[in-house]
């Protein structure tokens, strides 16, 4: 079914691809540089995941040499199409660069988007008062919103029979 969704141009089933190679799954040998060819191949079709994929790929030095400005580079383009993941990560390289203004506001998008890792970074950051209470009721709100706008019965059955699926 993938490959029938890789010949259609998918983008998704193209990425998808591209991590069985990364990650040596379902039947595919480790390949990092057929798994970058998959995600170029997504990234170019515009999918956001891809981008970050490759972002990593250049930060760890699969498939290609690690260069941490490429990694950077590519995490901005999958943040800017909105990929909470990448949002997250530009906020962790602001933050150990001293940038917890710049951090923050990297972290709230990914908070607004379900990214909980981001929502305990500024947890942690108002722990150490490095952000502001009012920065973390926000923080809090935005991720409740978040919360509210997914949930579906098919969801909280998912959840209640598998913690796997659990997204609360």
């Amino acid at each position: 079914m993938v490959k029938r969704r890789i010949e259609a141009g998918d983008a998704t089933a193209i990425h998808i691809q591209g991590c069985f190679y990364y990650h040596g799954k379902n039947g595919f040998t480790q390949d990092y540089a057929k798994a970058l060819e998959f995600y170029n191949r997504a990234a170019e079709l515009g999918y956001a995941d891809a981008y970050c994929s490759i972002g990593c790929a250049y930060l760890n030095g699969r498939g290609v040499e690690a260069d941490k400005e490429k990694a950077k580079h590519y995490w901005k383009l999958a943040a800017i199409r909105g990929n909470v993941e990448a949002r997250h990560i530009l906020g962790v390289d602001e933050e150990n660069a001293g940038n917890v203004n710049r951090a923050l506001k990297h972290y709230m998008i990914a908070v607004g988007g379900g990214y909980d890792d981001s929502l305990k970074r500024i947890k942690v950051l108002y722990t150490y008062g490095q952000a502001s209470k009012e920065d973390y009721m926000k923080a809090l709100q935005s991720y409740q919103t978040y919360l509210s706008e997914i949930k579906s019965s098919q969801r909280d059955k998912a959840a209640a029979a598998n913690d796997r699926y659990r997204y609360y």
